[in-house]
Formats: structure tokens, C-alpha cells, sequence
């Protein structure tokens, strides 16, 4: 005899019922399985955290790290690292950080690859720094010893495809991984990141030359000329701006004011926070000026607070990995410094800030003969574009430039055209088929 229309709903719910309630156990014995698991880890202090709730689970670990892998005696220090799960068949997602952890948020590949993820702070960086900084142990090698450390670790429990990334400094940090360790990762994508060959990279300056259109190149150059014209004017305003946001400048007011003028124009090109439609004309007042310079380029990159919190960055910067100087040609007539200026004022007192190039030329090299599977995303108008990796005829690795791109160009930001050609690649290197549509809905 047929059910009827009520216990046929019943029976459905019931059915219902019991697949939530053995999804749920499953899930829960699968976490209480990979606690335990990531508890047998060596050298990691562990602690479930509600980070991003997109994730089944979340984890706060902290690694033990030499302070010189190839010394571990020298004394240790204490890695911050971030597990978002979401189960042990799924590929791993590295976030490889150049700098502190910015978010515990998922990031734009693991949300493309249902992806676990993985989140390593680098050395010297916010709460992985060692009680004394010995800074000569803050380079590239040592680095990725950090996180080929951890990395090894996390791949005894997760068994799937391993994909490493990062963004800037954290693209530059998961390119020198991958040359120390190329077999760490499956694939890796590098997001918007310099290779600067110099101390003081001068591409910057031809970039910065070239970049745009003419009109707005002028535009800015204006902008900046108007500034220095307006010295006088704007100096009482940064100090009234300083003592606002308790901003202290190491070399005064009046050279942070040069600095940050000539700033302008790799700030204007790097973000494109602002379009030539804002730029104030040479007529504009003192005030109108100055509300444009700080929403461009903020004076915290100057304040004492902001130079120590950034400095492993600068010194290895100027050690290792390269930067920039502040053209003072086009502007002679309004300054008086005798050369370019550049970031020694940022190093730690006493601390060599001699530059050795050995790293940087070993690993383009390496990028233009040996690397594989590294995909990279830059923006065209992005002033680290300048520096960008170039590949050569290594056709082992690809390449995609966004139209008048800024640094904040991610692959989601492309032409669904792009998009796809950037998925195949990783469905190709991956061996994995990707749901594009997941990266166009978020």
C-alpha cells in the first residue's frame, strides 16, 4: 500500500535528521583526529581560535625556530602560524607572509581551490621575533628554513597537492622559498612581487617615467611641484597633522615633507587609490594640497613608530632584496640634497647596511633557466612593476599583467577571458579541475 503525503515528509525528515547528525559526528571525530594529530608535531604549541569561520576549523600554532638553522645552538625564537581546515583530502593553500599576518581571513586561492590553509608570519616580523635581533640571521635562507620547517611538518598529516603564495613582500618571500626548496610545493603563485637587482633599483625611476600617459604624468609632476612650492605653507599643517595622529619624525619636519613629496609619485602609481581627476591644479590652496599628499601617501610611512615597526623590512631591503630611491633631479631647483635620497635613515643604529647582490642575481637566474610551475600576477601601472620578474625563454613558468593594474591586483580582477587562461594553467600544473565560478562570485 502507497505511504501517504505525511509519513512520507516524516520519513524524509528523518532521513534528513540522521545525514546532518553523521555529517556532524564525522566531522567532529575528523577534528578531534587532526587535534591530536597536529599535537604529535615537533616544536609547535597549539590552540583552536575562532579565526575565519568559513573554515571547519581553526588553529593557532607556534613553531620553535632556530634563530640559524645551521646553528641551533645560537638560541631559538617562537613563529606564528595559522591552520584554517577544512578537511585532510582537500589541497593545501601556504599563505608565505613577507611581513607580520595581516588577516586570518581565507585568502582569494583558497577560496578558488577549496582549500585548507596555511598562514606562516615571517622572522623578525610582529610576534616572531626573537628576545635579541641579531639581524645578520634576517635574510632570504634562513627565511625559507622557517618555512620549509613548517611546511614539512604540516605534509605528514595533509597528504593532497601543496600550492605556496603571497602577496608583495610575502611574493617575493614565496619566490626565494621555492629556490631553496623547489620541492616543498606543487605550484605556487606570486602576487605583485618586485625583483629588485639593486640597492636602489633604478627601473624605478624609468617605470615611474613612462608609466601612464603623458598627461597624467604631468599631472602628478605638478602636484608635486606645487608642494615644494608651497613648502612654507604645508609645514605647519604636517605639524599640526603630527601632533594629531602622535607622529614623530627622525629627520624633522622639514625633510619628511621633501620625503614624502617625492613619495608622491611611486605611492600615486603603486595603489591607484586616487585617479588625475583628483589631483588638485598648481592653483590650489595650501590645505587642498595637503589633504591630497596624506591620502596618497600617508606620513606613517616617516614616523619613528611606523620606521621601527617596518624595519625588518628596510634592513633587508637594504641588505639584501633591493628598494628604491627618491629621484631629486626633476626637483633640484626646490631641494638641496646632492644625490638621490634613499632609506639609510631606517636602519637600526650601528647595523651594516651594506648590500650584497649575490641573492638577487642567483635567484633571477634561477627564474630564467630552472623554476617551474610559478604563476605571476602583476598590475602594469603597479611602480613595483618596474621590477618585476622576468622570465626570459623559461616557458616552465607564466606571467599575467593586468591593463593599468595597481599593486592591489589580484586574479580576480582580470577579464573573465584572463581568468580562464589563469585557471587552466593551475588545473594544468595541478592536475585538479577548479570551479571558476567560485572565484568570479567572491
Amino acid at each position: 500500500m502507497p505511504e501517504n503525503d505525511s509519513s512520507m515528509k516524516i520519513k524524509y525528515i528523518t532521513n534528513l535528521l540522521l545525514a546532518f547528525l553523521l555529517v556532524g559526528s564525522v566531522s567532529c571525530i575528523q577534528t578531534k583526529d587532526l587535534e591530536s594529530r597536529l599535537k604529535e608535531l615537533p616544536c609547535v604549541a597549539l590552540e583552536k581560535i575562532q579565526g575565519d569561520t568559513t573554515f571547519a576549523a581553526y588553529y593557532e600554532m607556534w613553531f620553535t625556530q632556530p634563530i640559524d638553522h645551521e646553528n641551533p645552538g645560537l638560541g631559538t625564537f617562537k613563529q606564528r602560524v595559522l591552520l584554517g581546515h577544512h578537511a585532510l583530502d582537500r589541497p593545501m593553500l601556504v599563505e608565505i607572509q613577507g611581513y607580520n599576518i595581516w588577516t586570518e581571513k581565507a585568502g582569494e586561492l583558497s577560496k578558488l581551490l577549496d582549500a585548507n590553509q596555511l598562514t606562516i608570519e615571517h622572522r623578525y616580523f610582529n610576534n616572531s621575533r626573537p628576545d635579541s635581533l641579531d639581524w645578520k640571521y634576517l635574510n632570504i635562507k634562513q627565511a625559507a628554513a622557517d618555512q620549509h620547517a613548517v611546511i614539512q611538518a604540516l605534509k605528514t598529516i595533509y597528504k593532497n597537492k601543496w600550492i605556496s603564495t603571497g602577496i608583495s613582500k610575502g611574493g617575493q618571500t614565496t619566490i626565494y622559498h621555492r629556490y631553496f626548496y623547489p620541492n616543498d610545493v606543487d605550484v605556487s603563485i606570486a602576487y605583485v612581487a618586485p625583483l629588485n637587482l639593486e640597492r636602489e633599483d633604478k627601473r624605478i625611476h624609468e617605470h615611474l617615467a613612462k608609466v601612464g600617459s603623458e598627461e597624467s604624468r604631468i599631472k602628478v609632476k605638478d602636484f608635486q611641484v606645487a608642494c615644494f612650492e608651497n613648502r612654507k605653507e604645508l609645514l605647519p599643517l604636517l605639524k599640526e597633522h603630527a601632533e594629531k595622529n602622535k607622529y614623530q619624525f627622525p629627520m624633522g619636519f622639514e625633510k619628511a615633507l621633501d620625503l614624502n613629496i617625492l613619495e608622491y609619485s611611486f605611492a600615486f602609481w603603486q595603489w591607484g587609490n586616487t585617479n588625475c581627476d583628483e589631483i588638485p591644479d598648481s592653483n590650489a590652496g595650501a590645505n587642498d594640497l595637503f589633504s591630497h599628499l596624506i591620502k596618497t601617501s600617508p606620513f606613517n610611512f616617516f614616523d619613528s613608530a611606523g620606521i621601527i615597526q617596518q624595519q625588518p623590512f628596510f634592513y633587508q631591503a637594504l641588505t639584501e632584496i633591493g628598494m628604491y630611491s627618491y629621484e631629486v633631479a626633476p626637483f633640484k631647483k626646490y631641494v638641496n640634497y646632492d644625490k638621490d635620497l634613499t632609506f639609510d635613515f631606517t636602519l637600526p643604529e650601528g647595523v651594516d647596511g651594506t648590500f650584497n647582490q649575490k641573492s638577487m642575481l642567483a635567484v633571477n637566474k634561477w627564474l630564467q633557466t630552472d623554476a617551474d610551475k610559478i604563476l605571476f600576477i602583476y598590475g602594469e601601472y603597479d611602480t613595483w612593476s618596474a621590477t618585476q620578474v622576468h622570465l626570459k625563454d623559461n616557458l616552465k613558468c607564466r606571467k599575467f599583467i593586468r591593463p593599468e593594474g595597481s599593486h592591489g591586483t589580484r586574479i580576480r580582477n582580470f577579464s573573465p577571458e584572463k581568468q580562464a587562461k589563469i585557471v587552466q594553467t593551475l588545473e594544468a600544473w595541478l592536475e585538479i579541475e577548479i570551479n571558476e565560478e567560485s572565484l568570479l562570485q567572491k
